[in-house]
């Protein structure tokens, strides 16, 4: 008796479990689940770095979207020489910074006054949680977020987005260097004046909650997911 051949089905993995790399070339075909996969997977890092520059959540949000256009538009250009958060992110901290000079006129980031008499001792590593060591007098963790987001947005400019990306995003000094075009010893320098500063705005006993500054994820995630889909529909 002859075996009847039984067809194999072959189920495509979750756009969500695929890495980048097997992403690209599917959202470079206008795949829709894979566009949305990549923006869901890069929105925090995109927000956080746009908002250390602009300091305000919704112009940070049409910049994060303009950066999606403009790398969808263009996937054909990426080829991979880089991961595709670094090439992702540089879009979006170009389009902030283009935003801030042609705002105004600001100052260049290598005529920033370093010498500043800055108060305070040592400088104080933030771990990524807070202790509670008092609950009667501890804030909550919201409390301290919020403490935590005005303390870096007083930053100088170029002290807050090299804090934002060593501190806030974890990138090594000499990555946040290459992103903001400056030398490593230089980003050394802000991001240790940018410590000091954060000192002095904050009392030690909110000492972290770093890994939680500006969120960008649950709805709001998903709707940018939504917003660039709609907007590459409207590009020719």
């Amino acid at each position: 008796m002859t075996a009847i051949p039984v067809p194999v089905t072959r189920h495509r993995a979750l756009p969500s479990a695929l890495a980048d790399a097997d992403l690209v070339p599917l959202a470079k075909m206008g795949d829709e689940p894979a566009i949305r996969a990549i923006v869901q997977r890069h929105n925090q890092r995109l927000f956080r770095t746009a908002r250390a520059v602009i300091r305000n959540d919704a112009e940070a949000e049409d910049v994060v979207q303009a950066s999606y256009i403009k790398a969808f538009t263009n996937l054909a250009a990426f080829r991979g020489e880089a991961e595709l958060s670094t090439w992702l992110t540089r879009i979006a901290l170009n389009e902030a910074l283009g935003r801030v000079r042609a705002r105004r006129n600001t100052t260049g980031l290598e005529e920033i006054d370093m010498q500043a008499t800055l108060a305070g001792g040592e400088v104080v590593q933030f771990p990524s949680s807070l202790s509670a060591t008092d609950p009667e007098t501890e804030l909550s963790r919201s409390q301290a977020r919020q403490l935590l987001e005005q303390a870096v947005d007083e930053l100088p400019d170029d002290f807050r987005a090299i804090f934002v990306l060593r501190d806030v995003e974890g990138m090594s000094t000499d990555e946040a260097a290459s992103y903001l075009g400056i030398r490593p010893e230089t980003a050394k320098t802000r991001l240790h004046r940018a410590r000091r500063l954060m000192r002095q705005s904050i009392e030690k006993r909110l000492s972290g909650a770093f890994s939680a500054l500006f969120p960008f994820d649950g709805a709001r995630c998903a709707f940018m997911a939504d917003r660039v889909i709609a907007a590459l529909a409207r590009t020719p």
